[in-house]
């Protein structure tokens, strides 16, 4: 069976990246099919070591989240992230809790735990969601903060409420104590757990190929110590340890985070699977039109009204309050939560808890499905994303890399030029073209340029080795096919010298198109230029006219009819044709001609 559900929910990772949906929606469809539909999956009756293992995984898919969480957004963002983590939850838990009350027709203590749940929005589906919408780096930094960290607020939350409406000892008093405990086990085992094994790593004291499955059982250990020391407590520690060890500046972070990350798709496609297959049929036969209400209020008032009043005179933008007023799609943490705590209080003689899990996976389909679909077209309408990313991130403020900027600017290319030398910037400053001026590999760079707007990186520095550098840190998030440098020098190009492909990027243009080779050519009067191509002038017209491409002429990329901009290069190369609008690097008298 285990084997069954990891294929399936494997499989419908790649059908939902396939066919552009939200990949939470495929899997919970999948584990419908599987569960009340055909009864493949027979989770059998402990439920209760079921909902064991379900929290460990949503304490590893935390802990990754907590570990994206950088100290450095907070510049740009730290009021607004105060006002979301700490006004917004109670805010969204009192009116989810009215709505589900008077909406949903549920009793006073299954509406507030359910509001509780509801104040989660979650890693799983906010971070691709921000990578689907190119959002700009405060907007995302505001989403990502708040998904984040609100997770383990409102499970806490939840285990409170329960608490006080299930424990028999003194009410108000005993949820204060429980709570005391957790902020405890989450500053003594999160915090301070997790800063004794970033100093471990960084010491030595552990092997390279053993940090991150040591890492992995250590957040299942503090999980598991937390809860023992206080029930639920475990997800806000296994947070903060995460937050703690991604911002110590470890040189192991991005291996670690990389490690953190596969898991995470494995545990997503397993949990996503196995949680809906717990449902049964005749649950769904509860839901009515109170829950129809219920659900609509979610959407259309508890969210835009708790945004609007955590935020009221706040420093953040009113397009940053509209697109916050509206995406909050729940995740696993809903679902795994929703999955204790509603059998749970129907055990404590809460007969309408049956309706919890259902409640809550309906909500979970309608906000993906509903803020997934119209994240896109609400950022660009707000102007807080990019309309493409195609983009060109140039790296190496040089004469030869002004002219392709100036050549892509024409072609409707959006260009950013990088480089550590302020005065190397002034002659692309007057030719009004956008500049950073710093370290692309610094922290600075990290939380400040903005990069959704481009999709192609470029490395044009003098330095092959720093070139490969960038290539291999910054890769990643562009793509790796979309990651190039010039060509390595000649006297560094011997093939059993050479650098291997796995430690630099593409190399851009042609093999023999190196720093030292393209300034001189410019010097001897070779220039960057625009070609519109046809039917009767077509890439092979131009290389009849022109020579023999790499020596005579090189081609350095081009727009397709689309709109879309390739940079052609020696791995991966462009073929234009009728339509294109391609950019040449060519002798100036040569190059002129009825393609111009």
């Amino acid at each position: 069976m285990l084997l069954t559900i990891l294929g399936v929910g494997l499989a419908s990772q790649w059908l939902a990246w396939r066919l552009r949906l939200p990949a939470i929606v495929v899997l919970i469809a999948s584990g419908f099919v599987l569960g009340p539909l055909t009864g493949v999956i027979d989770l059998g009756p402990d439920r209760a070591a079921l909902a064991e293992w379900i929290g460990l995984g949503v304490a590893i898919i935390l802990f990754e989240g907590g570990m994206d969480l950088r100290l450095g957004e907070l510049r740009r963002v730290g009021h607004g992230v105060g006002r979301l983590t700490v006004l917004g939850p109670p805010l969204a838990w009192l009116f989810g809790a009215l709505a589900a009350h008077y909406l949903g027709g549920l009793s006073w203590p299954v509406a507030l735990v359910l509001g509780a749940i509801l104040v989660v929005t979650g890693p799983t589906v906010i971070l691709p969601l921000i990578r689907q919408a190119r959002l700009n780096k405060r907007s995302a930094a505001l989403l990502k903060w708040e998904g984040i960290v609100n997770d383990p607020i409102g499970v806490l939350l939840a285990v409170l409420t329960f608490q006080f409406f299930t424990s028999t000892g003194g009410g108000w008093a005993d949820t204060a104590a429980s709570l005391g405990r957790a902020l405890l086990a989450a500053a003594a085992l999160g915090g301070a757990g997790g800063w004794a094994t970033g100093w471990a790593f960084r010491r030595g004291a552990v092997p390279e190929h053993l940090k991150p499955p040591l890492l992995t059982v250590l957040v299942l250990a503090v999980y598991w110590a937390s809860n023992l020391f206080q029930h639920e407590a475990g997800l806000l520690s296994v947070t903060v340890m995460g937050l703690v060890i991604g911002n110590m500046r470890l040189v192991e972070r991005d291996s670690l985070r990389h490690f953190k990350e596969n898991l995470t798709v494995v545990l997503l496609s397993v949990l996503f699977i196995v949680i809906p297959a717990q449902l049964e049929l005749e649950q769904f036969a509860l839901l009515d039109v109170h829950a129809i209400a219920f659900v609509a209020a979610v959407l259309l008032l508890v969210r835009p009204l708790a945004i609007a009043l955590a935020t009221m005179g706040a420093p953040v933008r009113r397009e940053d309050k509209q697109l916050l007023g509206w995406i909050a799609p729940r995740g696993i943490v809903a679902a795994a939560t929703a999955s204790i705590f509603g059998p749970a209080l129907l055990d404590a003689g809460y007969t309408d808890a049956e309706r919890l899990l259902p409640l809550v996976f309906v909500i979970i389909v309608v906000t993906v499905l509903a803020h997934g679909l119209t994240i896109g077209p609400l950022t660009r309408r707000l102007g807080l994303a990019a309309e493409d990313s195609d983009g060109v991130l140039i790296v190496g403020a040089s004469r030869w890399t002004l002219a392709l900027a100036e050549a892509l600017k024409r072609l409707g290319v959006q260009v950013l030029i990088a480089d550590g030398a302020y005065a190397r910037l002034g002659a692309f400053r007057m030719a009004e073209i956008p500049t950073y001026y710093g370290e692309v590999l610094s922290e600075h760079a990290e939380d400040e340029l903005e990069t959704h707007h481009l999709g192609h990186l470029l490395c044009a520095t003098s330095n092959d080795f720093y070139n490969a550098l960038v290539c291999r840190a910054l890769g990643p998030s562009f793509g790796r096919h979309r990651a190039f440098q010039l060509a390595t020098h000649q006297e560094s190009d011997r093939s059993e010298r050479r650098m291997t492909l796995q430690q630099r990027g593409y190399l851009a243009f042609h093999a023999e198109a190196d720093f030292e080779t393209l300034e001189g050519r410019l010097d001897g009067g070779w220039t960057v230029q625009t070609k519109r191509l046809g039917e009767r002038n077509s890439i092979k017209d131009l290389e009849a006219r022109l020579g023999e491409r790499g020596r005579d002429w090189v081609l350095l990329g081009g727009v397709a009819p689309d709109g879309d901009f390739s940079l052609h290069a020696v791995e991966q190369p462009v073929a234009p044709g009728p339509g294109w609008s391609v950019v040449v690097f060519a002798p100036a008298k040569a190059a002129a001609g009825p393609l111009s």
